[in-house]
């Protein structure tokens, strides 16, 4: 038990170090110069604890100031108030959050506002310009740029274990990476319009350089959320997700939301705007990326490295990773999250290309989006308080149901989806790759010719080239997305929820791993 411990449980602060030997305190009146007035002289020769003066002779109180003053400044504000050291971080937090940490927060919200902006083009923007040129099959190459951001943990040990230490720990990697976002995009500005005037003939180049763009994020991602660690003080690291909450969905709503809305037509057009195009977006996006970098070079200064960080080399971090996979409760963890989003993934990925297919404007759809940020938000504050304490996972195990239902509702309303022009009242009730069977037909009966899908250009043009009328026999989207709503529900029910219930109630000292081999 510690001294601290020791404090709490005799409700009597005691000393870091017990004196061998106490003299006796001189009589006031006392002429002898070998003791202090009204002081005391540790047997320990280097400390020498300042006179306290008892608030009687015989309270005991000279002898409890006396033990307490050998304890440092935060013991013995923590001793003083009976306080553990967990309890004294919980009164840190509730007493306010310090300029410094303020200004920690910020930095990392425009840090993952920039990683934002790539991914809101890569997962949302650009999928819809291609969407009306491409087949699903085409998209579903694309989509394949999505995945660095997924398998960031492969190489996040070579981020953490390899920096220059005169730059910084985190900087050594923030610095060159947003350097390369913002010169990618200013590329990707210069040529997008080659590229997207022939999408199909460039769809594999399109995903290179996309793909690229996105792992240069999710590495940039890895060294700011090791930052978040020394940024902001411990008892506010809980904030720091809410940062990237707050930071990376603001950077995909300006790249999705905004950006459609400002580069559709009829937006412009009904606004009085000009027409925002990709290079112009690529292009002010870069300059901020550039600004930020270069404050970054001049002007932060990051703590060195602690000796306990320089000890942490490639060989070890990854031999820690491998004993955190052999844990069982983490592979549990993994299972987990490698099943839970099957409920909800045909609802994500497609309801939207469906929306538009169906006649839903893209400004439309932006409006919506942009109606749904502000929930994103505070949910995302939300839970990041409601996941505090002993109980983390009970926020997402309740969203959970609610995502489900979303889905389920969202998929009869594609089924239900009014033909065009679509009515404010119907609008207002939408607020907030599939595999499809169709048959080419020439306005008969017969049909003439079968083709995988008549959404994109190159599918209308078939039918166009022989007179035909486009019939979905059977539309693949609904059949997927009944069969994820019933796996997504067992697996809730069967699976998720009993496992993450018996996780959450594990103490922490079950997730620790030890004896890693040096």
């Amino acid at each position: 038990m510690s001294d601290l411990d020791d404090a709490k449980t005799n409700s009597q602060p005691v000393s870091k170090s017990k004196p061998r030997q106490r003299r006796k305190q001189p009589s006031p009146d006392s002429d002898s110069d070998s003791m202090p007035r009204n002081g005391v002289v540790s047997s320990l020769e280097s400390i020498h604890i300042p006179p306290r003066m008892p608030k009687s002779a015989n309270d005991g109180s000279s002898l409890e100031e006396v033990e307490l003053s050998l304890l440092n400044e935060d013991e013995r504000r923590v001793a003083a108030a009976n306080l553990t050291r967990d309890d004294a971080y919980v009164s840190k937090a509730k007493a306010g959050m310090s300029t410094k940490d303020k200004r920690g927060m910020i930095l990392l919200i425009v840090l993952y506002l920039i990683q934002g902006v790539p991914l809101g083009l890569a997962f949302g923007s650009v999928p819809f310009l291609l969407r009306e040129h491409l087949s699903y099959s085409q998209l579903a190459v694309f989509a394949l740029a999505s995945y660095p951001y997924s398998l960031k943990l492969l190489w996040s040990p070579i981020v953490d274990s390899s920096f220059f230490q005169s730059v910084g720990r985190r900087k050594s990697w923030i610095i060159p990476m947003q350097l390369i976002i913002g010169s990618l995009m200013l590329w990707i500005a210069n040529n997008v319009q080659v590229l997207l005037d022939e999408p199909a003939e460039n769809i594999n180049k399109l995903t290179f350089i996309f793909t690229t763009l996105v792992l240069i994020s999710a590495t940039q991602d890895i060294a700011v959320d090791g930052w978040a660690l020394t940024l902001l003080a411990h008892e506010n690291l809980s904030y720091a997700s809410t940062c990237q909450t707050i930071g990376l969905n603001s950077g995909y709503f300006a790249s999705f939301t905004v950006f459609l809305a400002f580069n559709s037509d009829a937006f412009a057009a009904r606004w009085g705007l000009p027409v925002l195009s990709l290079s112009t977006y690529l292009k002010f996006w870069a300059i901020i990326c550039y600004s930020v970098t270069f404050w970054l070079i001049f002007a932060k200064k990051e703590e060195k490295a602690s000796s306990e960080d320089d000890d942490m080399d490639l060989v070890k971090v990854y031999k820690i990773i491998w004993g955190i996979c052999k844990l069982p409760h983490v592979q549990s963890l993994l299972v987990i999250h490698f099943v839970c989003k099957i409920g909800f993934q045909a609802n994500e990925a497609v309801t939207s290309l469906k929306l538009v297919e169906k006649g839903l404007g893209r400004e439309d759809l932006a409006l919506a989006v942009l109606i749904d940020f502000p929930c994103q938000m505070l949910g995302g504050y939300l839970a990041a308080r409601w996941s505090a304490g002993d109980k983390p996972l009970r926020p997402w195990l309740a969203a959970f149901w609610v995502r489900l239902g979303f889905a389920a509702v969202w998929t009869i309303i594609v089924a239900n989806f009014p033909k065009p022009p679509i009515s404010n009242t119907y609008f207002a009730f939408l607020v907030d790759n599939p595999i499809r069977w169709n048959k080419i037909g020439d306005g008969t009966s017969e049909t003439i010719l079968e083709a995988t899908e008549c959404v994109s250009d190159l599918g209308k043009s078939h039918c166009a080239d022989i007179d035909g009328t486009c019939v979905t026999e059977r539309d693949g989207y609904f059949i997927v997305s009944t069969v994820c709503l019933l796996l997504g529900v067992l697996l809730l029910v069967g699976y998720v929820t009993p496992t993450a219930r018996r996780l959450q109630a594990m103490p922490t000292s079950r997730w620790r791993v030890n004896n890693i081999p040096h």
